[in-house]
């Protein structure tokens, strides 16, 4: 089955695209073939530092990790990361070409087509199949004369497609029938399956609406796949994750959900100790009860510090600081604790200087040049609390604009790749951590000590619970979303697509 391609394509953004590629790729490494995925373009602000320091979308690098592959930008030529309402970064092959509006990002798409059907035969020779993943609906009219993402991604990889419809979002039927007649001839051709997604109740009950849908488009409903409790990276900030509580415990984790928040990946494991609870904050008040504040990586670091000051957030970090309460700031978010923030050639903002929150002893200054690698290295505290977890590996990556340049109240706790140069700082007393590590609690160790800490000043005894690692954890739940996947897709059909058979309607007759 060498060099064989499957897509994903929804009826709208949000409908379970990226989760349904996952699956199928983690089914068919479980079956034993060798797969692989594609976006040609994505949008989103969750990125990686590949091995050779090229950035791409987290949503691929989970489903690399699905299908059990090393991350590569060949499975994400393109990627957008919006800095405003009208303007993104344009990243190509993992570097970034600057940030475009709209209309010149339109007039740019034309020059990408060659090097996406490039880069995509590159992939597609390696493999048995690829599992390629369009991006909203192919039945955008106002976009289909640019697209590189959908029908047109399609036919560059002549690949079968598989729909897939939300039924929570209610209208699926409607959805699925109004995308398909949107589409011309050859492309609905093209469709060769649907998937209802994120069903919930009886399927009797459904079977009715899958048979008449299936005489008005003559296409095979091969699979209804019910509501999962599945905990995946998310693509971007359309997600439930900002509005619920993750674990049930009494130690309360605040992130502060920045307007231009990126790489909240990174705390997708906090909330797995069985004595945190973890929710995301956009209001002051919902900070005056944590016990630890984060504040995570941002598109726009400046003007996300401007709008925590303009809703009184910021106030209240700095009043959680100085009561000996935790705060913890990951990329931006670090570059947030310091004492002032310089881009003097607005090479990041509109804004050529502005005060820090002034939590830690740093200023920083944006240059052209942009910082994106994989990283390692371990705890090395000479002084305060840290001190107990010298020795603690931590791995991640880095991507940020940005050079720090550090006064003598700052505690250097870690150097990655061997490098004099700081990475980490803590003040003095210890309650204000930053870093520019993504992946920093990824291994659980460190998490579980800054947990502990807390626990101490609560006068709770220590955890004593194995550490989960962020990999063990994924791996769990690529394996529960395979199987419930494979119990409610066809998956014979599925393979008849990749093959190029006919599968044939007539499944829900009796219905």
């Amino acid at each position: 089955m060498r060099g064989k391609s499957l897509m994903f394509m929804g009826t709208a953004s949000s409908v379970g695209k990226s989760m349904l590629c996952a699956a199928v790729l983690r089914i068919m490494k479980q079956d034993g073939f060798t797969v692989a995925p594609f976006k040609s373009q994505n949008m989103a602000l969750n990125s990686f530092a590949t091995k050779e320091g090229l950035e791409m979308s987290r949503a691929q690098v989970a489903q690399a990790e699905a299908a059990g592959l090393e991350p590569s930008v060949r499975m994400n030529p393109v990627l957008l990361k919006p800095t405003s309402d009208r303007r993104s970064q344009v990243i190509v092959g993992g570097k970034s070409m600057g940030t475009m509006s709209a209309m010149e990002y339109e007039k740019f798409k034309p020059q990408l087509r060659g090097m996406i059907k490039e880069i995509y035969d590159d992939l597609e020779k390696d493999v048995d199949v690829v599992v390629i993943e369009g991006a909203g609906s192919p039945a955008e009219i106002n976009l289909k004369q640019g697209d590189i993402v959908n029908m047109s991604m399609a036919k560059m990889a002549d690949a079968p497609v598989i729909l897939i419809g939300d039924i929570n979002q209610g209208g699926v039927f409607a959805s699925l029938y109004g995308t398909v007649k949107l589409l011309d001839e050859e492309e609905q051709k093209r469709i060769k399956g649907i998937v209802i997604n994120k069903f919930r109740g009886d399927i009797k009950i459904l079977e009715p609406g899958l048979k008449m849908s299936e005489d008005l488009l003559h296409i095979p409903v091969i699979g209804v796949i019910p509501w999962m409790d599945i905990d995946m990276e998310d693509e971007d900030s359309v997600t439930e994750r900002f509005t619920r509580h993750a674990g049930k415990g009494q130690i309360r984790v605040a992130i502060v959900r920045l307007p231009r928040i990126s790489n909240f990946t990174d705390f997708n494991l906090l909330g797995k100790e069985a004595d945190v609870s973890v929710y995301y904050a956009a209001r002051a008040s919902e900070l005056q009860d944590a016990d630890i504040i984060i504040l995570p990586g941002t598109k726009n670091t400046v003007e996300d510090l401007n709008w925590l000051k303009q809703r009184g957030l910021a106030d209240e970090i700095i009043r959680h600081s100085r009561k000996d309460g935790m705060v913890i700031g990951i990329c931006g978010g670090y570059q947030m604790l310091g004492q002032s923030l310089h881009d003097p050639l607005h090479t990041e903002f509109r804004i050529a200087e502005m005060a820090g929150l002034g939590l830690l002893d740093f200023s920083v200054t944006f240059h052209t040049e942009k910082t994106t690698e994989q990283a390692k290295g371990a705890i090395d505290c000479q002084e305060g609390w840290m001190r107990e977890l010298n020795g603690i590996l931590l791995d991640g990556y880095e991507i940020h604009s940005g050079v720090n340049t550090f006064g003598e109240d700052c505690v250097p706790f870690l150097r990655l790749n061997g490098r004099e140069e700081i990475d980490g700082v803590t003040n003095k007393r210890g309650n204000v951590i930053g870093s520019y590590l993504h992946g920093i609690f990824d291994t659980g160790s460190f998490w579980r000590a800054i947990v502990n800490r807390i626990r101490a000043q609560k006068g709770l005894d220590p955890s004593q619970e194995k550490v989960m690692t962020v990999q063990q954890f994924r791996d769990r739940e690529f394996d529960r979303l395979a199987s419930i996947v494979r119990q409610n897709i066809d998956m014979a059909s599925v393979y008849k697509i990749v093959r190029g058979e006919d599968v044939p309607c007539g499944r829900w007759d009796n219905a």
